[in-house]
C-alpha cells in the first residue's frame, strides 16, 4: 500500500436513522465532512462545484454527491451499460489492494442507473459481475441546476469483498461530465478527487485512490 494516502473521515451515526431519498436533505448529512476539492487535471475547462459526503452506521456506508450542472446529459438510447457510459455520472471505485487486483467500480448517472463491474489491472473489466443487489440502494434527484445521488452500501458486502479493513476503505471518487461539441457529439471531461499525475485521463490507476476512514467521533 502506498504511504500517506489522502484520507476522508467518515462520521459514524446511530443505526438505521438515515433513510436515503436521493435528495440528500436528511438532517444527519449535516454531521458529515464535506469533500469539494475536485479537479480535472487533464483539461483547462473549469469544473462546476461537486460535493461529496459519507456517513456510516452499524449496517451501511452512506455516500452522497451533489453536482452543480445546468446542462445534465443522459444518454436515453436504452438502459444498457453503454448508455450509462455515455452519460454524466459520478463514480466510486473500491480496491482490495494497491495492485488493483481486484477492484470494484460503481458508476451512477442522474437517473439513477448503475454501471457496476469488477476490474483487474490494465483495465481488465468484467461487466458480467454485479454488486449484490440486496446490499446496495441508490436514489437520485435532479433539478434545473444540479443533481444529487445517494448510495447505501451494506458493510457486510464490503467485508466479503475484502474492501473494508481496520475501518478503512481504499476509494477513488470521480465524476464524468459530457460536453456538447460543435459537431453535435458529446465528449467527456474527467474529474477526480485525487490527481494521479498521469499524462492522459486515467482513473484506473493506483495513484487515483485515497482512503475513507470510518471514525467513531
Amino acid at each position: 500500500m502506498e504511504s500517506k494516502l489522502k484520507a476522508y473521515n467518515v462520521v459514524k451515526i446511530d443505526k438505521n436513522q438515515l433513510e436515503i431519498n436521493g435528495k440528500g436533505n436528511h438532517s444527519l448529512w449535516k454531521k458529515a465532512n464535506e469533500l469539494t476539492n475536485f479537479s480535472s487535471p487533464w483539461d483547462d475547462a473549469s469544473v462546476n462545484e461537486i460535493t461529496f459526503k459519507a456517513l456510516w452506521d452499524a449496517v451501511n456506508l452512506y455516500c452522497y454527491f451533489k453536482v452543480q450542472d445546468s446542462e445534465i446529459h443522459i444518454d436515453t438510447t436504452d438502459n444498457t451499460k453503454s448508455s450509462i457510459n455515455n452519460s454524466d455520472r459520478v463514480e466510486l471505485f473500491f480496491r482490495t489492494n494497491s495492485k488493483l487486483n481486484p477492484y470494484y467500480c460503481l458508476e451512477i448517472d442522474p437517473s439513477p442507473r448503475l454501471m457496476d463491474f469488477k476490474a483487474k489491472p490494465n483495465k481488465e473489466f468484467d461487466f458480467n459481475w454485479n454488486w449484490p443487489t440486496d446490499d446496495i440502494l441508490i436514489k437520485s434527484d435532479f433539478q434545473k441546476d444540479y443533481f444529487t445521488v445517494e448510495i447505501a452500501i451494506n458493510l457486510v458486502s464490503l467485508i466479503q469483498l475484502n474492501l473494508l479493513n481496520n475501518g478503512k476503505i481504499e476509494t477513488g471518487i470521480y465524476r464524468a461530465k459530457y460536453i456538447l461539441q460543435e459537431n453535435g457529439t458529446y465528449e467527456p471531461i474527467w474529474i477526480t478527487w485525487i490527481d494521479p499525475k498521469t499524462e492522459t485521463p486515467n482513473f484506473h490507476t493506483p495513484a487515483s485512490f485515497g482512503t475513507l476512514n470510518l471514525v467513531d467521533a
